[in-house]
Formats: structure tokens, sequence, C-alpha cells
């Protein structure tokens, strides 16, 4: 671990101007990138005592060995700069988004003589029209077949095509009428042209046109008799339609924006994007990040803004960017954002109608892909058993915890104190073994004094399901811990192997003392600190500080996430009954109805 003092520059050393800025480690590697208005100012944030830094950004100043800069004219070139250096050196502190796939494109290769629909991945090439992402290359599939009636497009690879035309016979969609059979002569290179440009203007969202123009010619056929003609072109019109649904408007005026949401925990962050063109959905994306940095969601978004657009074939920058914050300098990233363009972009949080209200949807569609991504983690066989190999490792148990239990105090500024009580057997939830506890004794903040309680009656508890007394240790059962009507406890008897608290250093003596004053020794005891993800031990004056990437912070966070979900709604219940109630519910007259001599 380096002395950051051993590294920092010299008073006046850093210039007051624009720039990026590289921390290396003794390896010469570059672990971290920024960039910022005033060199001198930032770097002085590094550089201030560790206690006052946020762990993560501690870790970095302390694997770090030396620090160099780079000043630049302007803060959008800075921008440019900082990106381009975290694509080079990928360093390790960096946010950097997983794209869960490689998302497929529906492309038309307008740089080919007779061009090709396609479903496309990758990076995109010049002379080719994208539509898209799609989710799935199936939806891209189906919306070809549909359109193929109206816009008998090239679809065949180029050696399916070669075959063709030395056979002088098309392939089974020439016959079927889903091909204009370019390879055999139906049609000139410069009518197959015109019918991919169709095809890419309708995608494109210019639908109208040609919808109203079939409509016509099946009038036309009708009023002549064409009977069949006429149904043909009803069917076209059908499939084009249908073609529509599959991307319904959600915005007037043939908008064209992304929309950026973001859902984040203290160690993850998900990112989903709509792509809104010509007032409809036309893809959507979404990334996954570990916060290896200390990173708030204006950073994110930021972060986000630059994986999505820095790339020379990245996505094509559209009039409106819609975000949940604004980057901390959103008129450099605006100006950026432009530049890419071409033509002035606007960066902006949608405050009203229906803008707003997709914003909602794509912030829902970002929740629940975090909560899946957590889902599949806690999920895994593998994963769980490497958490509880990490957790034993790093609390220094004789065995891995395949029970663990956490405790968690809520109330409303001294008020109807509750607890509860989660159980997590082999890394997944217990629901039927949770319980929650009534702190009566007395009322007040005092969250400590409120641990050693409810400590104590749980084990009491288990003392006595223990010796198959049924009596109490301490006194009376209280009502939410008697046993069920049929004499069978409620699952009390079962000790863990860890007890885990929500707090720190204080919270965790009492939940010793607690265990010390009945006699258990053979169950371990930590806390789990939210604010900075520390783990603390009785006893141990400085925390156990584990990688942000490790399994066993992962299933502990779950764990006292858990807890607290569970304490606060119990609370809230009660508070709710509290109110409902009232000493002017005595007076006469007064109530839901007024009584009437």
């Amino acid at each position: 671990m380096a002395d950051p003092s051993s590294y920092r520059p010299k008073p006046g050393q850093i210039p007051d101007s624009p720039g990026v800025y590289k921390f290396r480690d003794e390896h010469r590697r570059v672990i971290y990138v920024g960039k910022a208005k005033s060199l001198r100012q930032r770097l002085a944030n590094y550089f201030q005592p560790l206690t006052s830094l946020h762990p993560r950004t501690a870790t970095m100043v302390t694997t770090a060995a030396s620090v160099e800069w780079t000043v630049v004219s302007t803060e959008v070139e800075a921008l440019q700069l900082e990106y381009s250096w975290i694509k080079e050196y990928d360093p390790r502190f960096n946010v950097k988004y997983r794209d869960d796939k490689s998302y497929p494109y529906l492309a038309v290769t307008m740089n080919e003589e007779f061009p090709r629909v396609q479903v496309m991945r990758g990076q995109k090439k010049k002379g080719v029209r994208y539509f898209g992402p799609y989710a799935h290359a199936w939806a891209i599939r189906e919306t070809v077949d549909l359109m193929l009636r109206v816009f008998p497009v090239r679809t065949c690879s180029a050696g399916v095509f070669r075959n063709a035309a030395s056979a002088g016979r098309p392939c089974l969609l020439g016959y079927i009428g889903k091909c204009s059979a370019p390879c055999v002569g139906r049609v000139t290179p410069e009518e197959h042209r015109e019918l991919a440009e169709d095809f890419g203007d309708f995608m494109a969202g210019r639908t109208g046109t040609y919808i109203r123009r079939l409509e016509k010619q099946m009038t036309i056929a009708a009023e002549d008799m064409e009977y069949e003609r006429a149904a043909r072109l009803r069917d076209d019109i059908e499939a084009l339609r249908k073609a529509m649904e599959k991307s319904a408007v959600v915005l007037a005026d043939a908008t064209d924006a992304d929309l950026i949401a973001l859902a984040e925990d203290e160690l993850e962050a998900a990112v989903q994007i709509f792509h809104v063109r010509g007032g409809r959905v036309r893809g959507q994306r979404g990334w996954v990040t570990d916060k290896v940095e200390a990173v708030d969601t204006a950073g994110l978004v930021e972060h986000a803004l630059q994986q999505l657009y820095g790339e020379e074939s990245g996505e094509t920058v559209p009039k409106e960017v819609l975000v949940p914050a604004l980057p901390e300098d959103a008129e450099s990233v605006t100006s950026w954002l432009s530049g890419r363009r071409g033509s002035q972009v606007s960066l902006r949080i949608p405050q009203r109608g229906d803008k707003k209200d997709l914003m909602e949807t794509v912030a829902r569609n970002a929740q629940q892909a975090l909560v899946l991504h957590k889902t599949r983690r806690a999920g895994d066989l593998t994963t769980r058993s490497r958490a509880l190999e990490e957790i034993a490792e790093a609390l220094d148990l004789d065995s891995a915890p395949l029970r663990i239990e956490c405790f968690d105090i809520s109330h409303l500024q001294g008020e109807d104190v509750v607890a509860s009580m989660v159980v997590f057997e082999d890394g997944l939830p217990r629901k039927g073994e949770y319980r929650r506890f009534q702190i009566k004794g007395f009322e007040g903040q005092d969250d400590v004094r409120s641990m050693h309680e409810v400590i104590s009656r749980r084990f009491r508890r288990y003392l006595a399901e223990k010796d198959r007394t049924g009596e109490w240790a301490g006194g009376e059962v209280p009502e939410e811990e008697a046993p069920d009507d049929d004499g069978r406890p409620k699952r009390f008897a079962y000790p863990p192997q860890l007890v885990v608290v929500d707090g720190g250093q204080p919270q965790v003596a009492a939940a010793r003392r607690a265990l010390d004053e009945l006699g258990i020794d053979d169950v371990a005891v930590c806390g789990l600190a939210k604010r900075l993800e520390e783990v603390w031990l009785p006893g141990e004056s400085d925390p156990v500080v584990l990688p942000r990437s490790s399994e066993g912070l992962y299933l502990l966070q779950r764990v006292r996430d858990a807890a607290h979900d569970f304490a606060i709604r119990y609370q809230r219940s009660k508070r709710t009954k509290r109110l409902r109630t009232s000493p002017l519910d005595a007076v006469p007259g007064l109530g839901s109805r007024a009584s009437r001599p």
C-alpha cells in the first residue's frame, strides 16, 4: 500500500486549466483516468487525509504510485481525451459498462449493387443503413417476413445469389413472391435499389405514404373488378400494419430521441436505453456495471453517454437525449454530442408529458434488469458456495456459515420501535422463518440497547427450545414469539452459524454481549455498516474490508438489505395503525359521518 504523500505533486506544479489525469500503480499500469475543469483543484481532492476520502477513492490513491496529467484547450477536448484513454488503458478503477450481449440490428446493405436485408451484429459499416438495435434476432426476422410481401428485397447471402444466377432460377423466396429475384434479371439493379430504399424509408418511420399508396391502388383494382389483385393489396396493407404494430407510437410529432434510465445500489448499476425514431420505439439495450469508483447518478449518466456514442461505429446521436440526471459539466457534454451529430443536440431531463411517462417505463426496465441480474447471480449454486467460503475466510470461521441470521432495528424518531430477523440458508432466503419483534420496554433512538434486547430474546428462546422445557429463560413469553397451538416451536430451536447485525461497532458489541450473557460462544457475530459497506467484528478497532467484487460481500449485503426491508415494512404497518386512531374520535358529532340531533 503506497502513501499518497510520497507521489503528491509539489504546490504550483499542477496547472489551473482543463485537462485529463492518469493514476499509475508501481508497475506503471494506468489504474484510473479522470478529467477536470481545473486540474489543480481536482487533483488536490485526492491528496486529503485518507479518513476523509470515500473508501473506493482511498483504495485507488493507495494503490497508485504516481499521477500525471495532460493539459487541453477546452472541456470538450478533455471529455474526448478521457474517453480515448479509458478505451486504451481499460483502468481497473473506472466504471466500465458490460454490455450483456451483442445486440442485433436490421441492416440494408446499400453499398452493394443489389442491396440485401439481413440481421447484423458488431461494428457498423459504412454505406449500410441500420435499424434497431433489437432485443432478439427473431423479432427482426418476423418484421422482415411481413414486409417482404410489399418490399421483395433480396435477403440471400452472396453464395446463394451467385448459385441462383449461375443456375438461371431463383430460390424459393423468388417463387413465392417474397423476393424480386434480381439474380435472374426479373428486375433491374435500379428497380431493386428503389425497393431497398422504400424498405428503408418505411423502417425509418415514413409509413403513411406507403399505406395510402397501397389503399389507393386497392380501390382502383376493385373498381376495375381486378379482385385478385385487390385482395393481394389488402393482404399487403395488413402485413405492413402488423409490422407497424411491433413498434407502437409512443411519442408524437415523429420524435427522434434516446431515453437513458438507471437503477443502482451501493455495488452495481443497470442502464437501460430506449431508441425512439419517428415517434416509435425502434430498439432497446442495457448494460450492467460494478461501481468500482465513487460515482453518483450524474457520473453514471456521463459514462453511459460516452459508452453509447463514443465509438466511431457507435450509435448515431439523435436530436434529443433524455436522461435522469444531467452530468456535472452538462454544457461540455452537450457540445461533444452536438459535434458527434453535426448539429445541435438537446440533453435534458423530461419534466412532464409523454416523454416523462416513457422515461418512467425505461426506469422500470432498468430496475427489472438489475433485479434479474442479482437474481441470476444469487441463484447460481457455485457462486453461493464461493460467497460462503469467502465469508468464512474473511471472518476466520471454522466452516462456511450455512445458516445466517440478520437483525435490524427500525423506528420513527424513537417511536414504534421494532426489529426484524431474516434467515438465509445456503445463501438463499428462508422467508418462512423470518421473525419480527416489538420492543415495548422503552422508547427512544437507542439502537444499541434495542439490538441487545432482540438478540437476547431470540437466543433465550433458542436455549429454552433446546432444553425442551417450553419455558422462557427470562420470564413471560412475548405474544409474537409464543409456540404454535399444537405446541411445536416456531423454528427458534435452530441456531445460526453467523449473526449479522445492521450497524457498526456499537451494534456488534451489543450483540456479542447478549450472547456472552447467555453463555453462547459457538455463534459468530459481525456487523455490516451500510454507508461504507465495512464488516465489523467484536473487539476489533478496524473493520474487515472485502473487495468490491467479492461474492461474500454481495451475499452479506443481500442479507442486510432483506432485514432492513422487513423491519421497515413492519414499522410502517404499526405506524399506520397508530395514526388511524385519534382523541377526536371520542368527540360526539365528529367522524366519518356527523351525527344528527
